[in-house]
């Protein structure tokens, strides 16, 4: 009941100056409330760019073909044939780090369309694994598989955008599809991730759920391309565990090229050193953000000192009639400590509804993704917490230093 006793004073003395109160309230709302926005949209980002990663294969190191004039394709040709399965065999048998290996080619398509209406997107013929190497998830019928592949069956999987233009009754999967002269049968349809944003560090997402899937052996045997056209326009090779993708591209980096006769024709791309970079770049923003938010819960923390300062003043006679009747300097450095004490946590809370507000808005307006991270809120409100405790000690001393008899004689 004593703790009970002193808060409850605490906030009464709090109470006879409201405004003022207000005033210091403010700086620890807006640090705190800046601290959780701050974690909260952080977390958000790194949540949002793992599951971006993840539509890409956190573990992979993907290959594609470079888009190339005509001229200089030409003569590149005389040193390279460009990217084919072959590379991805031969990376599989000479590195122990790379695990496996899918393959994906570009169909140049005239006409796409359905019993219902036409449709201006890309078909790609792929690999039997290329659906399990992307993480990409079903939302009906079936995923294409190395049968289909053996016997260049005319079987198509549509992604989800794909499936809504060509059939809107939502009928797709036994029905056909025509891909310039050819028929094909829908087997399945793709689940649409839900992705905040269709780029990550400059690279595109969610672009499969436009496209038109079939095996690629049929994609290669049926389907006309250009001479100096690469068998295979990308590559996707899954690293083993244990080993991290940014070092094994270097090695796999190094095989291509000396097959491809030192030709730059292709380009790698690896989801792992996305993720880092974007890391790097959250953590300054993190570093940016936190000094702000420090600052205000600084110029809290200051303004809590000066109101109990202020608060000695006006209540010397206060203090020294305490001492008077035997209150010690302990009791009266407790009874200012828990003051600004009263405040910070005042303002603590105040600063976590704020804060959570804040993340709110921010996600809103911004279309960042926001996470709420319990956390944040611990994080910011000890802090808060902690700052009122520091700053209230000088001003507590200093009344409990007083001389009773000069206190009590004071105008």
């Amino acid at each position: 009941m004593k703790y009970l006793d002193l808060f409850s004073d605490a906030i009464v003395q709090l109470q006879q100056h409201k405004l003022r109160t207000l005033l210091t309230l403010l700086g620890m709302i807006f640090g705190v409330g800046a601290v959780i926005a701050m974690l909260n949209i952080g977390e958000g980002a790194e949540r949002e760019a793992l599951k971006m990663i993840d539509s890409m294969g956190i573990n992979n190191i993907i290959v594609e073909a470079k888009d190339i004039e005509e001229d200089d394709l030409k003569e590149q040709r005389k040193h390279s044939r460009g990217l084919s399965l072959l590379d991805g065999r031969v990376v599989v048998d000479a590195l122990p780090q790379i695990d496996s290996f899918a393959a994906e080619r570009h169909i140049d398509t005239y006409q796409i369309y359905s019993q219902y209406q036409r449709y201006d997107g890309e078909a790609v013929g792929v690999t039997a694994n290329y659906f399990s190497l992307s993480h990409f998830d079903l939302a009906e019928g079936r995923a294409l598989n190395q049968s289909d592949s053996d016997d260049f069956k005319q079987v198509a999987l549509l992604g989800a955008n794909t499936a809504a233009q060509l059939f809107p009754l939502g009928n797709a999967v036994g029905n056909r599809i025509k891909i310039n002269h050819l028929w094909f049968d829908v087997v399945g349809i793709m689940r649409a991730p839900n992705l905040s944003k269709k780029e990550f560090q400059g690279v595109e997402l969610g672009g499969e759920q436009s496209r038109i899937f079939v095996p690629l052996s049929t994609a290669i045997n049926r389907f006309d391309k250009a001479l100096l056209d690469p068998e295979v326009t990308q590559l996707k090779l899954s690293v083993s565990k244990p080993y991290s993708p940014i070092e094994v591209s270097k090695v796999v980096n190094h095989v291509l090229s000396s097959r491809h006769g030192e030709v730059d024709d292709y380009r790698i791309t690896i989801p792992a050193a996305l993720l880092a970079q974007q890391k790097q770049t959250q953590a300054i923003f993190n570093i940016v953000m936190s000094c702000v938010a420090g600052i205000s819960l600084l110029v809290g923390g200051i303004g809590i000192m000066n109101i109990m300062l202020a608060t000695v003043l006006e209540r010397t006679k206060e203090i020294g009639l305490l001492r008077a009747i035997g209150a010690t300097q302990k009791n009266i450095q407790v009874q200012f400590i828990t003051e600004s004490f009263t405040i910070s946590i005042l303002g603590g809370l105040l600063g976590v509804v704020f804060g959570l507000l804040l993340s709110e808005v921010i996600a809103f307006y911004s279309e960042w993704a926001v996470s709420w991270s319990l956390n944040a809120i611990i994080l910011s409100f000890s802090i808060c917490a902690l700052v009122g405790l520091t700053f209230g000690v000088y001003p507590a001393i200093k009344a409990s230093k007083l001389d009773p008899i000069e206190a009590l004689q004071s105008d």
